[in-house]
């Protein structure tokens, strides 16, 4: 046990509700890592993969019904709904924890409760934050030790005080029926009862590192944000760095590990991963925007990820990785749908079944992950592990759109960025829901992720507007418009980095753009096109904004500004002046 008082006590409260048969505190050793990997191959929760072929890397599989985050099952429990917002799912405080304490009493009942410190953030930076999880899920804190700087470490940060992050996690009896996933902002607790999967129970993750996190930056004046963070390396060894924010299904983790087109690699310029999905963002004292990767792993998505698709990736995950509900072959290796290579004649799939790949089933989850070190990424940052962050230039958005969004746009100032931000939506695939364009708007990437009321959150972004000296400036991008034939018409991959290069050159004042309705956008002769198939008259058509579209856009924005009771007034303003510049296009 450690002696942290308020540590302590919370402990004892918690082992007394769910009356686990022992408790193990975690210290963060390779030791303990060895000893809790040969119990859960014990158990068959941990399975040992080709140690040759992939050193130090197991699989796990959940259960069929616990397979990803559940977005109706998660709750803000405050004392007001109006704190919660119109997107959150609310329940009141008080009823919350009656409702789970119900749940969690006995839960841990002949099972070991593990007790988790963590820290979110560089080790000692003033980013940081604690996190104590407890858990009676060994896949939990093996996952853990590879999302979190965990054990003793987090506890030597946290000395005396009473300042970390409550979660509480029991795998119950992983049934949806009772799968609750609650964020008590005012009180800094996390209960998470009936899940066995990722997202609902490495509590550090959407939980603590977005949800608590942005309820916390906007009491002491920072941001937590669904955002990548990349550094372009020039010629010159000068790296700049943008952080972006996309909905799902948008090449977030693709664009982080981004590989330059040949022309460039011989020129000498070089991407850098700081993080793949979220950041923590402060002011510097040199008044600009400074962020970290709160996190210390990636929880990636494995089918897709292939050495065309994102080589970094998955060369990150050759070693000391956890992978999830993927394809197992029977030489103990890993396999799941566009993987690259091809499917063995037969295989064990996700739910633990023998399977061919003539069965016309998919032998790996859709969300099937893994879980690796970032540190193992062949493109990682040097600076991503630094206590002070990196500085912003640029703060990019985008989504998902066959027609309306040009290929990369610049707001006219940061005001009228956190409208861009607001309104960001992205389309449906045919392949994901049978319905091609439908439009989900997903504020700042964030609409499952923000912890409190979405029009304060739009506020606070207007606010730290305010109070940077030297803001980002702000971009949106679209590498997803279609033509009449429903073919993309951008390459994408590793040419996003000549839309990046524009980005960072309107950043330095190196090319003037071209004023539009919507935004800056750039000469034609500012994005270099050479080593693609694209012309100039079809970068013209990328570029392009069509009035009928927008004029549909616009209505769709103000249905979809109109659930915020307490939008900003500033952002109404900037909608109307949109619709204003449109019509008369």
């Amino acid at each position: 046990m450690y002696n942290n008082v308020y540590v302590n006590e919370w402990v004892e409260q918690m082992a007394k509700m769910t009356q686990p048969d022992s408790i193990v505190w975690i210290d963060g050793s390779e030791e303990e890592r060895e000893r809790l990997t040969k119990q859960a191959l014990s158990t068959g929760e941990m399975i040992e993969l080709d140690q040759e072929k992939l050193p130090g890397c197991l699989y796990h599989r959940t259960a069929e019904n616990d397979v990803a985050r559940v977005e109706h099952l998660t709750f803000i429990c405050t004392e007001h709904k109006e704190d919660a917002g119109p997107i959150n799912n609310w329940m009141e405080k008080s009823a919350a924890y009656a409702k789970l304490g119900t749940l969690f009493e006995g839960s841990m009942k002949g099972r070991t409760m593990y007790v988790i410190p963590y820290i979110m953030g560089p080790a000692f930076s003033e980013f940081s934050k604690v996190g104590i999880e407890i858990t009676d899920s060994i896949y939990v804190v093996l996952n853990m030790r590879i999302m979190t700087r965990m054990g003793k470490i987090a506890m030597d940060m946290l000395g005396d005080s009473p300042n970390f992050i409550k979660g509480l996690h029991s795998k119950g009896e992983i049934d949806p029926e009772k799968r609750y996933i609650c964020h008590f902002p005012e009180d800094n607790a996390i209960w998470s009862i009936g899940s066995g999967y990722g997202g609902n129970v490495l509590l550090g993750k959407k939980c603590f590192a977005l949800r608590i996190a942005s309820w916390l930056g906007r009491k002491e004046g920072w941001m937590a944000e669904h955002m990548l963070i990349l550094g372009v390396e020039s010629p010159k060894g000068d790296i700049q760095y943008v952080s972006a924010a996309f909905p799902s299904a948008c090449g977030k983790t693709n664009l982080a590990m981004l590989i330059p087109p040949e022309k460039y690699r011989a020129m000498g310029y070089k991407v850098w991963t700081v993080g793949d999905d979220i950041a923590w963002l402060r002011i510097g004292a040199d008044g600009r925007l400074w962020a970290v990767n709160p996190e210390a792993g990636f929880f990636g998505v494995a089918p897709g990820t292939s050495m065309k698709s994102n080589p970094n990736a998955l060369l990150t995950c050759q070693k000391n990785t956890i992978f999830t509900n993927v394809v197992v072959t029977p030489d103990k290796n890993v396999w799941w749908e566009s993987m690259g290579v091809d499917a063995p004649a037969k295989a064990i799939d996700w739910k633990g079944n023998e399977w061919t790949p003539d069965m016309g089933t998919k032998g790996a989850h859709p969300n099937s992950r893994f879980t690796a070190p970032a540190c193992q990424c062949p493109c990682i940052s040097s600076e991503w592990e630094n206590p002070a962050g990196v500085p912003i230039s640029a703060i990019v958005f985008g989504g998902r759109r066959a027609k309306v969004a040009p290929l990369v746009y610049q707001s006219f100032d940061w005001e009228h960025g956190v409208f861009v931000g607001a309104t960001m939506a992205s389309e449906t695939t045919a392949a994901a829901t049978g319905a091609v364009g439908v439009v989900r708007r997903d504020p700042m990437a964030m609409r499952p992720f923000c912890g409190y009321n979405m029009g304060e959150y739009f506020q606070h972004w207007l606010e730290m507007g305010k109070k940077i000296p030297n803001p980002p400036k702000i971009f949106n991008v679209n590498w997803f418009r279609v033509d009449e034939n429903g073919k993309f018409i951008w390459p994408g991959f590793g040419d996003n980095l000549r839309v990046l290069l524009w980005i960072l050159a309107r950043c330095n004042n190196e090319v003037e753009a071209v004023e539009s309705p919507i935004g800056y956008l750039p000469k034609l002769d500012d994005i270099d096109l050479e080593g693609t198939s694209i012309t100039k008259e079809v970068l013209a058509e990328l570029l392009s904004i069509d009035k009928e579209s927008w004029m549909q856009e616009v209505e769709d924005q103000k249905a979809h500004l109109a659930q915020f009771e307490k939008l900003p007034a500033e952002l109404q303003a900037q909608y109307e002046a949109l619709a204003s510049r449109i019509s008369a296009m």
